[in-house]
């Protein structure tokens, strides 16, 4: 595949994590269903520990320069899609345009439009090659139901970390629990050592 990121776990001798089944669906999962939200009323900022905060509409959004990544996508519910092809800005470009990250930045809190999608994410895993800000998914535009009209995605971690309806991205200097976290959810959310739950 030209010019595509290909997520490391796609080249795994087994690509099913333990305890994960394969599908070829996509099912449907969020807390309390999706918010009223379309793309005119959408923004994207990044705020607290970045050198120059930085807020983004619809249009601005999709002027910037895209990626295409191809990974797997593995919920914590025990089902992995394989071979999804995403397209949309990276989170290394979106860093960038914001100046960088503080020296003291260790996490991301990822915030959804939902009012109660927030996950955490180490800096390291957010800043993955293979991480983006996804618009389109196996060549079409992101369902509201699949987290349009953007999405984060975090091939390397359960589906949850990738929070879909995104609309802030607050980089810390310490990991806080967000709304999975605090419900039960694994802090890190490694699927291949199954960090699924926190306790």
């Amino acid at each position: 595949m030209d010019d595509v990121i290909i997520s490391p776990d796609t080249r795994r001798a087994n690509r099913i994590p333990p305890g994960q089944s394969q599908t070829v669906k996509w099912p449907v999962l969020d807390a309390f269903g999706p918010p009223d939200l379309d793309a005119s009323r959408w923004t994207l900022t990044l705020t607290r520990l970045v050198n120059q905060e930085v807020s983004f509409d619809w249009e601005q959004f999709l002027a910037l320069p895209r990626v295409k990544v191809h990974s797997d996508f593995h919920c914590v519910t025990r089902w992995s899609r394989l071979d999804n092809l995403w397209e949309g800005v990276s989170t290394r470009h979106l860093v960038e345009l914001a100046g960088g990250v503080k020296p003291e930045c260790t996490h991301v809190l990822a915030h959804g439009y939902d009012g109660s999608w927030t996950t955490n994410l180490p800096i390291g895993d957010f800043l993955a090659a293979d991480a983006l800000v996804a618009l389109t998914h196996d060549g079409e535009p992101l369902t509201l139901e699949h987290g349009a009209p953007a999405r984060l995605v975090v091939p390397l971690l359960y589906a949850w970390k990738s929070a879909k309806w995104l609309r802030a991205l607050e980089f810390l200097s310490a990991d806080r629990a967000g709304f999975w976290e605090r419900n039960g959810y694994h802090m890190h959310g490694d699927p291949w050592t199954e960090e699924r739950f926190g306790w």
